[in-house]
């Protein structure tokens, strides 16, 4: 019986990822500070696939913009990841709720949608081709009123994007996404 629920979870959430392949390759680093353009040293994260290296870059740029709790940023990049969701095909919704993010001016709100939009993302490079580094799924308690929330970063520090500043290291590493 558990094992027939553990392959109905793993078919959903094979449901709900996006899937699509290129032979691409580009780097990307995490950023930790408030300027969500610049690249302080970390471990590269490469896939085989462009589009999902700038889907990922997109993603990381908004949780960038989160952890400096600037909304304006937050807005910008999540304009970005919406355009690069919409060219993978099975992103749509996702990136739908990307581009409820860009309409909000209000960090909160823009917080909260960050929640569903990094379940999708995570169930998408929990199943990429990643050839180069790893990807850490991080998790803070406290998010979404003690519901809690995820996010992926390359870096194993934490940088809490549902608080930024106000609890920068709430969390922990989940689970490591490495290369196959």
């Amino acid at each position: 019986m558990q094992i027939k629920s553990y392959f109905g979870i793993v078919s959903i959430a094979l449901l709900m990822a996006c899937n699509s392949a290129e032979n691409k390759s580009t780097e990307l680093k995490d950023s930790a500070t408030g300027d969500t353009t610049q690249n302080l040293p970390t471990t590269a994260v490469k896939f085989k696939d462009t589009k999902l290296q700038n889907i990922y870059g997109g993603y990381i740029g908004l949780k960038n913009a989160l952890v400096a709790s600037n909304a304006k940023d937050a807005k910008t990049a999540a304009a970005k990841l919406a355009t690069e969701l919409k060219t993978y095909s099975g992103c749509e919704n996702t990136a739908l709720t990307a581009q409820n993010i860009e309409k909000s001016d209000d960090i909160a709100m823009q917080r909260k949608e960050f929640t569903a939009l990094s379940t999708d993302v995570i169930s998408l490079f929990k199943h990429a081709e990643l050839t180069e580094g790893t990807i850490y799924v991080q998790h803070c308690p406290m998010a979404n009123k003690g519901d809690g929330g995820d996010w992926l970063a390359s870096e194993k520090k934490i940088q809490n994007p549902y608080y930024g500043s106000e609890m920068m290291e709430c969390g922990a590493v989940l689970e490591e996404i490495k290369t196959k």
